[in-house]
């Protein structure tokens, strides 16, 4: 099997294709066999590779729980390419994935050339920490003491899940075996020292101001906990758009294989054209609150529609 050496780790990697590289890093309840839809598709046009994290077999499960850092799924990015002698490259994750691409972007902006960081957020907007934190805890300690086969169908049937089962039926219960198979050590360090420790991404509003590299992000309008801090990103990251899908959970790249490529081949094809967001206006998400105050102090004269004045407005302003 094919390893790449990170730092107390061994990750196993999958490639095919050829041309421009593209990784592809997976979420918490799946691994890389969930890329499969992309890989498929891409590797026609690109070098697609696809790695395993650390905790997730056939890559190493080391025991050692200081071994399991958000700031090592960073890492393990850039060991990958390292190892594969790729220097710069497109950056797809999903969720937790996600995550460690828009983390990736921040500390290597010049190794990534593009990043689509789809449902990424569980647990960052500030109304949900308190409860993401007993979450965690409570699945780690599941998965230490029962293992995975109990726990997998529970995990594939909650509110953000259970749309892919209502679409495609056979793909959910592939979903199913594929985390009936995890490491239930893996899953649970990976949980308790990963998920439950990173920032907040509401808490990196500033560095991901300044993040020039091109952001395609994608939330289902079904995936609640993402939502809400997916117009933040949008609101926050100079060079980002926004794709939401209607009627999709949270694992996006499988309810709706064919549109979530279509959306990533169209957004990396801007980029390589140099047409992603050319001379578009930027964005900022002002509160009422915030326009009610700025209108005052500029001695404006608004007129404010009583039905609206609770929402929140978004203004495009050029750079």
């Amino acid at each position: 099997m094919p390893y790449v050496d990170a730092s107390g780790a061994r990750l196993y990697f999958e490639e095919s294709g050829h041309g421009y590289p593209i990784i592809f890093i997976h979420e918490f309840a799946s691994d890389i066999r969930g890329w499969d839809f992309q890989l498929r598709h891409f590797s026609r046009d690109y070098r697609c590779t696809a790695y395993n994290a650390r905790g997730y077999p056939p890559s190493d499960v080391p025991e050692d729980a200081s071994l399991y850092r958000w700031q090592f799924a960073v890492d393990d990015i850039a060991a990958v390419m390292r190892d594969l002698k790729i220097d710069r490259a497109h950056v797809v994750g999903l969720s937790m994935g996600g995550y460690a691409a828009l983390q990736f972007g921040l500390r290597h902006p010049e190794k990534a050339s593009a990043i689509v960081a789809a449902s990424v957020g569980s647990g960052s907007h500030p109304s949900q920490r308190d409860a993401w934190l007993r979450e965690t805890s409570v699945l780690a300690r599941i998965f230490t003491d029962h293992g995975m086969v109990g726990i997998a169908e529970r995990m594939a049937r909650g509110p953000a899940r259970i749309q892919l089962k209502y679409k495609d039926r056979r793909s959910w219960r592939e979903f199913v075996v594929r985390l009936r198979q995890h490491s239930a050590q893996g899953m649970s360090n990976t949980m308790t020292r990963c998920q439950a420790l990173r920032p907040s991404l509401h808490d990196l509003r500033d560095q991901l101001s300044d993040m020039a590299v091109p952001v395609l992000l994608a939330v289902g309008d079904e995936d609640v906990r993402c939502l809400e801090t997916n117009l933040m990103l949008k609101s926050v990251l100079p060079n980002a758009g926004l794709w939401i899908c209607p009627n999709t959970g949270h694992a996006i790249n499988l309810e709706e294989p064919a549109a979530f490529n279509a959306q990533v081949e169209n957004f990396l094809g801007a980029v390589e054209r140099g047409s992603w967001r050319h001379g578009f206006p930027g964005t900022e998400i002002i509160t009422s609150q915030e326009s009610r105050r700025r209108a005052c102090r500029d001695h404006s004269l608004v007129q404010i529609d009583q039905e609206t004045a609770g929402a929140d407005v978004v203004r495009l302003h050029r750079g």
